[in-house]
């Protein structure tokens, strides 16, 4: 279920590739983002090998894994919906498009985390492997929470970089 999104993802961006071409900065974070999610899904988020050494380094109660792939869940979709609003929405630089861009993707986020529960109730005792809770009872905000900052340090990092590819494509 972790790589699903991948699985649709690509199909979606080979067909439309020709008629709708991303900029690059999008196709990057796209594809990083799917080494994210697949290396998650491989190991499951809880055992990640690296997030176990980022773990020890930092001192920290649980593998942060799982957080690293939240703040994907907001950077990458942060630029390719922030380009699909330009494009496709006509939305012009600025607060209102910067405020869609962080509602589309705490509104993805939370639509993920109610997955998330309806398949963790299917599931029943599996469902704490499933979910990767790692004991921590906060964690649906806080992976909605990683989310937004993902979202909202690609919009102040990366804005001037995609204003120039999406301005290239225009033209």
């Amino acid at each position: 279920m972790e790589v699903a999104p991948v699985l649709m993802a690509l199909p979606v961006l080979w067909l439309s590739a020709r008629r709708f071409p991303l900029t690059t900065l999008s196709l990057v974070l796209i594809a990083l983002h799917g080494l994210v999610l697949i290396l998650g899904g491989a190991y499951t988020y809880a055992r990640v090998p690296i997030g176990f050494a980022v773990q020890d380094w930092l001192d920290l109660a649980r593998n942060p894994y799982d957080r690293f792939g939240h703040f994907f869940q907001g950077f990458t979709p942060a630029i390719v919906l922030r380009e699909m609003l330009i494009r496709l929405g006509g939305i012009g630089r600025g607060w209102l498009l910067a405020t869609l861009v962080l509602a589309c993707c705490l509104a993805v986020s939370a639509s993920y985390e109610l997955i998330e529960f309806g398949a963790a109730m299917a599931l029943g005792q599996g469902a704490d492997e499933f979910l990767g809770t790692q004991g921590d009872p906060w964690d649906t905000q806080w992976d909605m929470l990683m989310c937004l900052i993902g979202a909202a340090s690609a919009l102040l990092v990366l804005t001037p970089t995609h204003d120039r590819q999406v301005a290239a494509i225009r033209a």
